[in-house]
């Protein structure tokens, strides 16, 4: 049926919904398709205002009051501005001269219902013109919506009237317009984390993203009466380049935004993880080597409203001063011949000054880091920078002014991660450093980072520079106390800020970037013995983390490998720091005291077998000797003779003596002596406190041993909400096995916050573990909509470790309840015996390391039951239901 026929029965038929649905689904349909097919954004987006104006207009043509003068219907808001993207809201008001006639009511109740039933995402309000200037003057968001109207039906002198009341001092002054919309940006960014790196953003509300846009055309339209952005360039405030970057990058926000609400089918303005994908096959985002269509459509939107960003600080500066300090003295303080500041804003002393003076170009940012005082550059001179960037080629780069200036910067004290986020904001850093402007938005499509790259990377400089603050003496004791004998402070600056710098290149991101990183030592003249460290440490910096989390660092030849690998204590000392900040930089979740206990355990070892020498490993049969005296002593204070003692011991191997804390040995020792010959199994619960468990509970089973018993307990464990960080399994030679599992519950705390729940799950232990066979199956939880979009098949590897005679079984996978009790299935099914585990979820992905051997307790050298157990456990784990 053509357009004009659905008008026509619009206007005539009985109920017009049928006719009125048809029209706009026609046009939805129409338009989605045009924009999947390349169609103007700009042009799809007004074009949908329009036909939701037509049919407004000709189904409030069917009421008596349409052929009044004393009431309109008023288009506000997005919608006012002629902008309608394919849920968005649709924000009216019925706007009366002198308030709404009695007469009037249920036609008006009628329309309204009417809309609803057009299954439209109407927002509206009744008021008179004396009514929408009071509904004004109390709440900024309805003046905001009210500076930007058109009508479509009725009289539009009403809105005239209205229009030309909000934008008077009558309302609201131009001064608390601009406070109050500037302050509500602050709660919005804050509200965002006051980052453009979100890694599932608001299009709408994120720092940077249209929000902003808006509130720049808000502030403007009140303060100039201006309709259009456009206009500012007449006022000399956007360069003709600027606009082209404010209107380029609207366009391309409007694209995620249109293609976004097309996916959801609903008002959706989150880029969530379940739509990026297919936005990215949307917009035509294909694959590119190693890099997804989908990262680069993030890098796309990071950098564009990167670019938003920086244009928004120079426009409210300019307000700022235009608006707020027309009145106010202004306090000129000159800095050197090149720069001065104004109210605590740095500016150059003329537009030439880069021009003429290069090197001022890093300049600027040294004088603001050695000037804590001042708040920002001023908008001319941002403008100026933007102006003569282009000059930083490879012959500034390798300028000795410039070099020097660099390494001022690196060396002064202040809070550098800020500087260099200011040199990114303007385009600068990106220039004098290529290789990190080319991880600038570059997204890494998986929940283990939840950062871009080089929004990480400045975390990592925030967290070394912060080590030296109090709070850090809380959070990290041992990195807070190392800062400080660290020899150069800049030598850990450059190696965090080269350390991921080559991701995304292909090959080994930490040996490119310790090539890059040697290349910016040699241009910045650093001394032979600096370069050798700093690439030593950008080629070895995940060497702790993953040593300490995937090994068993309680094994002195752990140790005395991981310590070969060191040259020296300054060395060890560097990467500890570095890999503590480079962690807690990486993703929230990954920090904790856990493996915060696992570093300085490990960290402590290697010190230890750097003093020994790591030609002379440790003897591990002294280690043992030594860890039982210790312990004996212990026990022998309780009243424990050698005899009991021995009882115990004896059905131990010495993999037990290698933990750390021989009060922990003396502990369990103790509890299953006095437990004696009693048949229900032995569980202990307790919080530890200054070991490696610190804030963590520690669960101890002693139970007849059997091959299922790991498979059994992680059920239960799983089955109570429990959240296994660690296992130590050890083999018995005697009926019994002692396994040790450190837990926190849901909220990520420890069980002595509730004693009772610590009961509930020792009887429950008690009571499943005397009888594996009736253990329940694992629940089946449904997996988080996060894990769900990033799932990646499970990699799993085995090797044979001759020295102790087992087998060692890597499992990579993303993380999902039930986890470990599926692997401990597999392990049953295959009679292998667990004796060892090291358990690390490193945000939704999970690296677990098995330490196992056959019934006979040897190695597993069977290729073939090699390959069937690899392939079980990829088939288990990878079995979504």
């Amino acid at each position: 049926m053509t357009e004009a026929a659905l008008e026509s029965r619009i206007r005539s038929e009985l109920s017009p919904i049928v006719a009125a649905r048809e029209l706009l689904q026609a046009a939805y349909t129409a338009d989605a398709e045009a924009f999947k097919q390349g169609a103007d954004v700009r042009d799809l987006v007004r074009r949908r205002a329009d036909t939701v104006d037509q049919v407004l207009r000709l189904v409030w043509s069917r009421y008596p009051f349409a052929e009044l003068g004393d009431i309109s219907l008023v288009a506000v808001g997005g919608y006012g501005r002629g902008e309608l993207h394919p849920h968005s809201d649709i924000d009216l008001l019925i706007l009366t001269r002198d308030g709404v006639r009695e007469v009037w009511q249920e036609d008006l109740s009628a329309f309204v219902t009417l809309l609803w039933d057009l299954r439209l995402d109407i927002g509206h309000s009744v008021r008179s013109i004396a009514e929408s200037k009071q509904a004004a003057r109390e709440d900024v968001t309805i003046l905001t919506n009210l500076l930007e109207t058109r009508t479509i039906a009725g009289p539009d002198e009403l809105r005239a009237t209205l229009s030309e009341a909000v934008y008077g001092d009558s309302v609201s002054t131009d001064r608390d317009y601009f406070i109050a919309k500037r302050e509500e940006q602050k709660r919005r960014h804050q509200k965002y984390g006051d980052t453009e790196y979100n890694l599932e953003p608001n299009v709408k509300g994120s720092p940077g993203a249209l929000r902003d846009i808006q509130t720049i055309g808000w502030i403007t339209k009140r303060h100039f009466g201006l309709q259009s952005i456009a206009d500012l360039t007449r006022f000399s405030i956007l360069t003709e380049e600027e606009y082209q970057i404010l209107l380029q990058g609207e366009t391309f926000l409007w694209q995620l935004r249109y293609g976004l609400q097309l996916i959801a089918d609903r008002n959706e303005n989150r880029l969530l993880f379940d739509h990026q994908r297919a936005l990215a096959q949307m917009l035509g985002y294909k694959d590119e080597g190693k890099r997804l269509g989908v990262e680069l459509m993030m890098q796309a939107y990071y950098r564009t409203v990167l670019s938003l960003a920086e244009l928004a600080d120079v426009i409210l500066q300019y307000y700022d001063e235009a608006i707020l300090d027309t009145e106010g003295q202004e306090d000129i303080r000159p800095l050197n011949k090149r720069f001065q500041t104004r109210n605590n804003y740095i500016e150059a002393v003329n537009n030439q000054v880069f021009a003429y003076a290069p090197y001022a170009i890093l300049e600027i940012f040294v004088l603001m880091a050695q000037h804590p005082e001042i708040k920002g550059i001023r908008a001319t001179t941002i403008r100026s920078l933007r102006a003569h960037r282009h000059l930083i080629d490879d012959a500034f780069r390798s300028d000795l002014a410039v070099t020097s200036l660099f390494m001022e910067l690196l060396k002064t004290p202040h809070e550098l991660d800020q500087t260099l986020s200011h040199m990114k904001k303007y385009n600068v850093l990106g220039r004098y450093l290529p290789e990190f402007g080319d991880i600038i938005g570059q997204m890494q499509y998986d929940l283990f980072h939840i950062y871009t790259v080089d929004a990480h990377t400045l975390r990592v400089i925030r967290n070394m520079v912060r080590l030296g603050t109090q709070e850090a003496r809380n959070d990290f004791p041992l990195a807070s106390r190392l800062i400080h004998r660290l020899p150069k402070l800049e030598v850990l600056y450059i190696a965090g800020i080269y350390h991921d710098v080559a991701k995304g290149r292909g090959g080994d991101h930490s040996e490119l970037g310790a090539v890059d990183a040697e290349a910016f030592c040699k241009r910045h003249h650093l001394s032979a013995r600096d370069t050798q460290l700093i690439a030593w440490l950008v080629e070895n910096h995940l060497l702790m983390s993953m040593t300490a989390q995937r090994k068993d660092i309680s094994d002195p030849d752990i140790i005395h490998e991981f310590a070969r690998a060191v040259p020296s204590h300054v060395h060890l000392d560097y990467l500890y720091v570095m890999t503590v900040c480079d962690i807690s930089a990486t993703n929230p979740k990954l920090w904790n005291t856990w493996r915060a206990s696992l570093l300085r355990q490990l960290y402590i070892e290697t010190k230890l077998a750097l003093r020994r020498g790591t030609e002379t490993p440790v003897d591990r049969q002294e280690w043992v000797r030594a860890t039982q005296s210790e312990a004996r002593e212990i026990l022998h204070a309780q009243n424990m003779s050698d005899e009991q003692i021995d009882n115990v011991w004896d059905t131990l191997d010495e993999e037990y003596f290698l933990q750390d804390s021989t009060v922990d040995i003396a502990w369990q020792t103790a509890a299953i002596i006095r437990h004696g010959n009693d048949p229900d199994p032995l569980v202990l619960i307790r919080d530890t406190r200054g070991g490696p468990s610190d804030g963590y509970s520690q669960i101890i089973i002693y139970v007849k041993d059997r091959v299922a018993l790991f498979a059994a307990t992680t059920a239960v464990l799983e089955q109570l909400n429990l959240n296994i960080v660690d296992a130590r399994i050890s083999s018995s030679e005697g009926p019994y096995s002692i396994s040790a599992y450190v837990v926190l519950d849901e909220q990520g705390q420890p069980l002595g916050n509730d004693p009772d729940r610590k009961d509930r799950v020792r009887k429950r232990l008690i009571e499943e573990l005397d009888d594996p066979d009736d253990y329940p199956d694992i629940i089946h939880r449904r997996t988080p909509r996060q894990l769900k979009h990033f799932a990646f098949p499970t990699e799993v590897t085995l090797s044979n470790d001759t020295y102790n005679q087992r087998t060692v079984i890597e499992v990579v996978t993303p993380d999902r309840p039930g986890l470990l009790a599926r692997v401990g299935r597999v392990l049953l099914e295959h009679r292998v015996k667990l004796t060892n585990a090291k358990i690390a979820t490193l945000g939704e992905r999970v690296e677990d390391v098995f330490f196992v051997t056959d019934e006979h307790g040897d190695a597993i050298s069977d290729p073939a039951i090699c390959q069937a157990l690899q392939q079980d456990l990829c088939t288990m784990l990878d079995d979504t239901q």
